[in-house]
């Protein structure tokens, strides 16, 4: 079985490696765990292990990637979009996701991107706003698809649409858009959909958990530390608040960004007077 001390050591493992070298299964199961203590994580990887078989079976057999990731992990494995309960926090747990095949366009994404980088093939996640997608092949064969909406892949004029759809209709594509995103950032998008549900429905110290295990694999990223402090000061914990600006004013690089930790300081410290 999985202790959340077990998790938290995957996480903070993570954390000291290069972008590169994280394997996103991995961390999106070490955070799935954290909500499931006690949940073996066995199974669970043995299973990103058989999308990961099954793809490459497919492309020794002829596919090119995108039908191969298709046709194993919608068609024979029956992974979809949730669209009927999508603001379902199960649907950003991979645990869960794996457990009742469907979830977000990101976890989605995340078993889509391992099954083709375990092929050797390249997978990227793309700074794409309100809706993840993902960039596979290389050189000149690139494809931009979409898991959660049966795979398909996006041309420009889709992503445009998309775009206005989830930004408004002033939003205009934009080279930022195609930009693939780190691994970490995958993952910390990945815990936003919780964060951010947890934020709407008002439950301020779950959102703050969220953020404190964000901390454990990403604790470089200056806005988790800040949001830290915000939700932090809002339920009182003024000593804890004041703690996480601390932090930027140590780890942050530019002096304009210590200047405004240090003076965020200054007032929350005039509050406990």
């Amino acid at each position: 079985m999985t202790s959340q001390a077990q998790a938290e050591d995957i996480l903070r493992e993570i954390a000291a490696r290069e972008d590169s070298d994280i394997d996103l299964a991995e961390g999106a199961l070490a955070l799935a765990a954290m909500d499931r203590p006690g949940v073996a994580l066995d199974r669970y990887r043995d299973h990103v292990a058989r999308l990961a078989e099954d793809v490459g079976a497919s492309l020794a057999a002829g596919a090119d990637l995108g039908d191969a990731l298709n046709d194993v992990v919608l068609a024979k494995h029956g992974y979809a979009g949730d669209t009927l309960t999508y603001d379902d926090i199960q649907n950003a747990n991979l645990m869960r996701v794996i457990d009742r095949k469907k979830g977000l366009p990101v976890a989605l994404g995340i078993l889509y991107m391992q099954a083709a980088r375990s092929n050797g093939q390249q997978a990227d996640g793309l700074n794409f706003p309100g809706h993840f997608i993902i960039r596979i092949g290389n050189g000149a064969d690139l494809h931009i698809i979409d898991p959660f909406n049966g795979g398909i892949e996006r041309t420009a004029t889709d992503l445009r649409d998309l775009l206005k759809a989830t930004a408004g209709l002033e939003a205009e594509l934009s080279p930022d858009h195609w930009a693939s995103v780190g691994n970490r950032d995958v993952l910390v998008r990945l815990q936003n959909n919780i964060k951010a549900r947890h934020e709407r429905a008002g439950r301020a110290e779950d959102a703050l958990r969220v953020i404190e295990r964000m901390q454990l694999f990403a604790p470089d990223m200056m806005l988790l530390w800040r949001e830290a402090g915000v939700l932090h000061a809002r339920l009182g914990n003024m000593n804890a608040a004041i703690a996480a600006f601390g932090e930027i004013v140590e780890r942050a690089e530019s002096d304009q960004a210590r200047h405004d930790a240090v003076s965020i300081i200054q007032k929350l410290k005039a509050r406990l007077n």
